[in-house]
């Protein structure tokens, strides 16, 4: 008896294991993300090449663009997918001659009519750019969430050098959140409009991080942000600015550091220019803190007031709270050039600032403090 049921159970655990190396080598394959690889040719056929390996491609995919691709339309990016170059010199998507696509790389929702919902992720890295430096066409469109863009070159773009959005071709605005995504360690000069520009009429693009980009000789200004609302605006190198080389309107747990700004303001139209610009929120507090911004480039309209950091205004009821510390300011020693300008909104709107630790020299003002503003003492 015991033999007998000592040979089942041996039995058993035989014809189990055969189960299961069975099953391991007949079973169900895991599905895997695919290289889809796309030849371009520089021809006028290459947009519809890409967009027809795009429209093909499967969730997960990477779409790897190789050589020179001249670009005619819009490339339609599909989300939950990765678009990569070869390297920056080994993969160009030239806009074509006469073309006035909205812009080279674009999410696919934002070229969708009707489209209310932010897109899943994508990530763009490892290629160029090049515009034609006229007309409006921005290199890269997202309307996406928790999305990348790194090591990318862009250049001579009549547009935007990258903009991210909450409205689609025709300005319809998502109505959900498009959140958490990061540019990071691109190239971007010679925009006719902004180096990067975050445009929001809702308050939906908020929590990103724009870090550790070289953006020169914008149209107008560096960054500029409609919404910085828990932006990271760091360690970015910015130069060549006509106006303001950090634009940051609606202040809400935002960090600005450590960027280097050669210049701002030199333009040839009078005005008041920024280095750093803020809006504030009336709740949280964000920081501006150890940044090197000077006057290097062209002097400018000697009519224009040079404001190195600004606060110009609290949003709506309630205090704004900001700390400005460690920053490097250093002017061309002219009576326009103020290196720290606060300004509240109004009694029920004021502004509330730390302002410790900066080096100011070289400029008319060291410090304007306006109405409505309380500048704290040290904690």
């Amino acid at each position: 008896m015991n033999r007998f049921s000592l040979k089942n159970r041996l039995l058993a655990l035989t014809l189990t294991a055969a189960l299961i190396a069975s099953f391991a080598t007949f079973g169900p394959t895991r599905a895997h993300a695919n290289q889809v690889p796309v030849g371009c040719t520089n021809t006028a056929s290459d947009a519809a090449t890409i967009n027809s390996a795009i429209s093909g491609s499967n969730v997960g995919d990477e779409i790897v663009f190789k050589g020179t691709c001249l670009i005619n339309a819009p490339i339609k990016l599909k989300p939950k997918r990765s678009y990569r170059g070869e390297s920056r010199t080994g993969t160009v998507l030239v806009q074509a001659s006469g073309s006035t696509p909205a812009g080279i790389l674009v999410s696919e929702g934002f070229l969708t009519t009707g489209s209310t919902n932010t897109d899943e992720p994508v990530s763009i890295s490892s290629l160029t750019i090049q515009g034609l430096a006229s007309g409006s066409t921005s290199g890269i469109i997202l309307r996406s969430w928790e999305s990348t863009v790194k090591d990318v070159h862009i250049t001579k773009m009549g547009g935007n050098g990258i903009r991210v959005t909450n409205v689609n071709k025709d300005g319809v605005a998502i109505t959900n959140t498009q959140v958490n995504g990061q540019i990071i360690g691109n190239m971007i000069e010679e925009s006719g409009q902004y180096g990067v520009y975050v445009e929001d009429t809702g308050n939906s693009v908020t929590d990103w991080q724009v870090t550790d980009n070289w953006i020169a000789d914008s149209g107008i200004d560096g960054i500029h942000m409609e919404n910085a609302a828990g932006w990271y605006v760091e360690r970015n190198h910015i130069y060549g600015v006509p106006k303001n080389a950090i634009y940051a309107e609606r202040l809400y747990g935002t960090s600005i550091s450590d960027n280097y700004i050669e210049g701002f303001g030199e333009s040839t139209t009078s005005g008041t220019y920024y280095g750093i610009q803020g809006t504030v929120q009336a709740d949280t507090g964000s920081t501006i803190a150890n940044n090197r911004i000077f006057r290097l480039g062209a002097t400018g309209n000697t009519g224009s007031t040079f404001r190195f950091i600004g606060l110009t205004q609290v949003n709506y009821d309630g205090t704004g709270v900001a700390n400005i510390t460690g920053n490097l300011i250093r002017g061309k020693a002219v009576a326009k050039d103020i290196g720290l300008y606060y300004a509240g909104s109004s009694a029920a709107r004021p502004l509330q600032v730390l302002s410790t630790g900066n080096l100011v020299t070289d400029v008319g003002t060291a410090k304007t403090v306006g109405a409505n503003v309380t500048v704290a003492t040290n904690n």
